[in-house]
């Protein structure tokens, strides 16, 4: 078996809410894979608070701008170790020069973004730099970017939590913000259902099937199960299903056609620090 480290109980802990002998036996079942170990958490009934990998890193600033045209958002993430850095102005300040370096050259993928310069040295070099003055290991470690009709980001007081998303045509900036404000609180997984990735639906069904069996369901009743609890994942966990934060009688697509019945959101990202 497996020993595992009591580092790696409290981050999962910290990923899935789950009590700290549950995390050390899912990951002693795993072998220590994390996603393997959230799955065993779900299918033994354990309610797990967050089941993607957003969560992992626990210092730094979340952050995100629009472009002047609202045609191009990006969103970074810079990490470091201790709360006391990540406050610190000269840290978040060096976060923002990265984003507007993403936002004026619009990169690819994080490794371009790297690679970009600040001044006469590439936002890497820089990095290490940084690594020097600060005396903590600083990094890079997410970027998303949506190119959209109009976009628009959200920040989350305190710079741990960030949205963003792109739309097909232009709406009030208020309705825009509260999608966005709706993706940060409520970490939806995809736009609609259709967006679900079909690894994701099968792993639903399969960890809502084990669940009812273990619940002494026989083998028909628990497919059905399964598919009443895929229903009811695809209300929690798709941005237009989900119940509007605002108005919870409504679902976000709902309220999306009292604005406009023609606008549509066509990309979404989200990043957070751990709790």
């Amino acid at each position: 078996m497996t020993q595992v480290k009591a580092a790696d109980v409290a981050k999962l802990r910290n990923i899935t809410g789950s009590g700290m002998m549950d995390c050390k036996k899912a990951l002693e079942e795993s072998d220590g894979d994390f996603n393997l170990a959230i799955d065993i958490l779900r299918k033994k009934g354990q309610k797990v608070a967050n089941t993607r990998a957003d969560r992992e890193s626990t210092e730094g600033a979340v952050i995100a701008k629009a472009s002047d045209d609202e045609k191009f958002v990006a969103l970074v993430t810079l990490n470091c170790e201790t709360d006391f850095v990540a406050k610190n102005v000269d840290f978040v300040a060096f976060a923002e020069s990265i984003l507007d370096v993403a936002v004026q050259n619009r990169p690819a993928d994080i490794d371009e973004l790297r690679n970009l310069k600040i001044g006469d040295i590439t936002i890497q070099e820089e990095i290490i730099n940084k690594t020097g003055v600060t005396g903590e290991k600083l990094g890079l470690s997410y970027y998303a970017k949506i190119e959209a009709e109009y976009v628009i980001a959200y920040i989350h007081p305190g710079n741990r939590v960030c949205s963003i998303a792109g739309f097909n045509k232009i709406i009030p900036r208020e309705a825009a913000k509260d999608i966005v404000m709706q993706i940060a609180a409520m970490s939806p997984v995809a736009i609609d259902k259709t967006d679900v990735s079909p690894e994701v639906v099968a792993k639903e069904l399969e960890i809502g099937k084990e669940l009812a069996i273990n619940e002494g369901k026989d083998e028909k009743m628990a497919e059905n199960i399964a598919k009443g609890r895929l229903a009811k994942f695809y209300k929690e966990s798709t941005l237009l299903n989900q119940q509007f934060i605002k108005d919870n009688k409504i679902t976000v697509g709902e309220y999306l056609a009292t604005v406009d019945k023609q606008v549509k959101v066509t990309a979404i990202a989200r990043y957070s620090l751990s709790i």
